[in-house]
């Protein structure tokens, strides 16, 4: 039975990732920005692989506000909630828009099911950590690694996938532009570069998010956190309607791109 076990699971494996080499989209962070990006181009019939560095998805949403495990999303990002079968509710109005809860565990499960079931591949344990980028320094693909190999410091040489686009929903970090800035060419930024993020504004940042949802360099698109990071934007905490719906809006940008 062990030979079998690990017979099976290496070809499955493989079979999965051979046939991820060459896709349409790679999508940097299964956080629910890249998720929900995922899902869409993926039931929009285009090819999805998506790399996460940690061994679990959903980025920040499993701790929804200080690891009180629920998130809040305005009624505006409610239709993407039902989309995924996620359940939630009004929460207590106080004045101001309409605000829903939903489980923040949930929401993550159903978020990584529904790309997985649309056809996405989602690989975790893996780290973007370069580039592909082709003569007109357009970027074209990404340069990956185990996880394990960059946190144990090992010189391993990492293997390239090849995409037509690439998302950075890294969050925070935006990692991915970060390295396109430093080596490969300017952003569309006000400074070329990655700006850095500016502190809470809840109701500013879910509206400069969307805004900043776009294409920041040839070939690279930026959704989620991530946006707002690279931009020079707020944070908004654990208010999540802007992210799910900058995963749908890059999504929708894509399949545009791709008719």
């Amino acid at each position: 039975m062990e030979l079998e076990t690990s017979r099976a699971i290496l070809k499955r494996f493989f079979e999965d990732f051979l046939s991820s080499l060459e896709v349409d989209v790679a999508v940097v962070g299964a956080g629910p920005s890249g998720l929900t990006a995922a899902y869409f181009l993926a039931r929009g019939g285009l090819r999805v692989v998506v790399f996460e560095r940690r061994l679990s998805v959903g980025g920040g949403m499993w701790g929804g506000g200080m690891m009180f495990p629920r998130i809040v999303v305005e009624a505006a990002a409610t239709p993407i909630l039902e989309e995924f079968g996620v359940r939630f509710e009004e929460a207590e109005k106080r004045g101001g828009e309409k605000l829903y809860v939903a489980d923040a565990i949930e929401t993550a499960a159903c978020l990584c099911l529904g790309a997985i079931r649309a056809g996405a591949k989602i690989f975790n344990g893996m780290s973007v950590e370069d580039v592909v980028v082709d003569a007109e320094r357009r970027v074209r693909g990404v340069v990956v690694n185990w996880t394990a190999v960059e946190l144990a410091g090992l010189h391993v040489d990492p293997l390239a996938f090849r995409s037509e686009f690439v998302i950075d929903a890294t969050g925070h970090e935006c990692g991915v532009c970060k390295l396109v800035a430093r080596k490969v060419g300017r952003l569309d930024t006000k400074t070329g570069d990655v700006v850095g993020e500016r502190s809470m504004f809840a109701r500013r940042a879910e509206q400069e998010l969307l805004e900043n949802t776009r294409e920041v360099y040839p070939g690279l698109f930026v959704a989620g956190m991530a946006a707002n990071a690279v931009a020079g934007a707020h944070r908004m905490g654990a208010v999540f309607g802007g992210m799910l719906l900058s995963g749908k809006k890059v999504a929708d940008i894509i399949l545009r791109l791709k008719q």
